[in-house]
């Protein structure tokens, strides 16, 4: 999987672990609460988790979750962007 490939997988995963929260980022950057540069950080620290494999497991069944595991590199940013 090519550099590219894998920054569109991890940002899925971020855009679909925030749902999962009830957080809607493109809301939250018009909103002034997050920058655009935020969202790549958080990719990047996405790509950088050795086990993705645990979190797209727990987004396929498409559940609301309280909070981000405690694993998630992006837990406190997602925190701090929850309703």
């Amino acid at each position: 999987m090519s550099r590219q490939e894998i920054l569109r997988h991890h940002a899925g995963l971020v855009d679909n672990m925030a749902a999962s929260l009830g957080v809607d980022l493109e809301e939250a950057a018009i909103a002034g609460a997050l920058r655009v540069d935020e969202i790549s950080d958080a990719v990047l620290r996405c790509a950088d988790c050795p086990n993705p494999g645990h979190c797209e497991a727990m987004l396929s069944q498409r559940l609301h979750q309280p909070d981000a595991p405690e694993y998630c590199r992006n837990r406190d940013l997602m925190g701090r962007l929850q309703p």
